[in-house]
């Protein structure tokens, strides 16, 4: 009986000890549960929003030009996307000639700076969502003053330029808009 006893005074040790470790590591795990949701939730709305609308027309033939397209970063640039206007495709830059996108680079205010990183997460998913053409600039100019070669960006005919201006993303060139105080975009 007296061994008894002893192995019941143990285990109640035991179990009494690890409840209180348990309770002294739940606002770490609670802590860690909460951020990790919210990483998964940010990804999520990410995605949502440079989710392809059913709109977007299929590549035709003439659509030739393809790639896949990061975000810029660093001095070497060869091809990714700049912001919702401009993108760099085999080593030139592009700037796309008939719209205007919220600034990221200097933005004059966080709605802008939010629309701007919107407008580019959205030209690099429209880019890389399959073969596009470069077409010349309608109104003939072939470089604009920053050296940036002008060019529509279409896909099946459909300007992608077009489809960020009917998303809220955009403004066709050349735009007045001030991004800061545009409502319902």
């Amino acid at each position: 009986m007296g061994r008894n006893r002893a192995n019941h005074k143990t285990s109640r040790r035991t179990s009494g000890g690890w409840g209180k470790a348990a309770w002294q590591v739940m606002p770490f795990v609670l802590m860690v549960a909460l951020v990790s949701g919210w990483i998964i939730y940010d990804m999520w709305r990410s995605a949502a929003e440079t989710a392809p609308p059913s709109s977007i027309t299929s590549a035709s033939p003439q659509d030739t030009q393809s790639a896949q397209f990061g975000a810029c970063s660093g001095p070497v640039r060869v091809t990714c996307v700049v912001d919702g206007d401009t993108f760099w495709y085999r080593g030139d830059k592009i700037r796309i000639a008939d719209i205007d996108t919220p600034e990221t680079g200097s933005p004059a205010c966080a709605r802008e700076a939010e629309l701007g990183r919107r407008a580019t997460q959205r030209l690099q998913a429209l880019l890389n969502q399959g073969p596009f053409t470069l077409a010349p600039n309608p109104d003939g100019r072939d470089m604009d003053r920053y050296g940036r070669k002008l060019r529509n960006v279409t896909r099946g005919g459909q300007s992608l330029g077009a489809i960020l201006v009917a998303e809220g993303l955009s403004d066709v060139w050349p735009s007045s808009i001030d991004w800061c105080q545009q409502a319902g975009v």
